[in-house]
């Protein structure tokens, strides 16, 4: 029950910024932990090595403390960290306001996509905002919200914890530049191993709340992706919804000529095909709680 309620309070509560104003959110704390790794370890001949064993230390930091507070008398910090570390209120409000300020114009629909996604935004149109806005979604829902579900699930906090301190890792170091390629390159394999069954079972719980389109065709276009993980959901979104996503996009001025999937959907997308996402968000959230709620009572 422990995680029902937690995750009832991140949806009702989301990250209130009275709060992460006066002190400093706990995501914040691993995203400095882990700079200072990088900045600490990231040199020498070896570096996949470091790496390796900066990945393995940090996973024995969050998964430690996470077995400490486990032992602490009650429930109430088990509660309160799930919801602090949980994302779903705060993904929706973020991918909303990307369709409310597209409402108002393509320049504002440029401005707020800009705040949740990594491509260039300056060249953008309508479509372009909306199908980025609902591939951030899709591929958050999994990342913030349905694998630190799983993680707790089987784990436990200490497995919330590694999990978070691994995707954080993973979206500092994780990438094949110059500087992180050897020693990112433990954080980035084993976010992907993390994120194997969560974004599988986001792809399923999508598929559930939305028209339930043949699977077969989400199991087709899922690898389209570059990412072994992030396919999935988006597949299950760009289907259950009949909307293409993916395709070309920019980073950094270089265009990437990546394939649509479901290339056979709109193309046009507007701000009600980002409402419609949004939507999925919680219905994919209410799913998943009765789950929780059901297995917490069968517990």
């Amino acid at each position: 029950m422990i995680l029902v309620i937690g995750m009832i309070l991140d949806a009702l509560l989301g990250e209130p910024r009275w709060l992460w104003s006066r002190i400093t959110h706990p995501a914040v704390l691993m995203g400095r932990l882990v700079g200072w790794c990088d900045a600490t370890f990231n040199n020498g001949d070896d570096r996949r090595l470091m790496g390796g064993l900066t990945v393995l230390g940090l996973c024995l930091v969050a998964g430690g403390l996470g077995w400490i507070i486990q032992l602490a008398p009650g429930y109430g910090l088990d509660v309160v960290i799930i919801a602090v570390l949980l994302a779903q209120k705060s993904l929706a409000e973020h991918v909303q306001a990307t369709g409310d300020a597209l409402r108002l114009s393509v320049g504002d629909g440029r401005r707020s996509v800009a705040k949740i996604v990594g491509r260039d935004t300056s060249d953008m149109d309508g479509a372009a905002v909306a199908r980025s806005a609902i591939e951030s979604a899709a591929e958050n829902l999994s990342d913030g919200v349905i694998a630190p579900i799983f993680w707790f699930a089987v784990a436990g906090l200490p497995g919330l914890l590694i999990y978070k301190i691994t995707n954080t890792a993973d979206s500092m170091i994780g990438y094949r530049t110059p500087r992180h390629k050897g020693f990112g390159w433990a954080a980035a394999r084993l976010d992907d191993l993390l994120n194997l069954i969560p974004a599988r079972l986001t792809a399923l719980l999508v598929w559930a709340v939305t028209s339930r389109p043949a699977f077969e065709a989400i199991l087709r276009d899922a690898p389209l992706h570059r990412s072994p993980n992030a396919g999935w959901p988006e597949a299950a979104m760009a289907h259950g919804l009949g909307i293409a996503l993916s395709g070309p996009r920019s980073y950094d001025g270089t265009l990437q000529d990546d394939p649509f999937v479901n290339a056979e959907g709109t193309q046009d997308l507007g701000p009600g095909d980002i409402d419609r996402a949004v939507a999925v968000l919680w219905k994919t959230w209410g799913l998943t709680l009765a789950l929780a709620f059901a297995g917490a009572l069968l517990a």
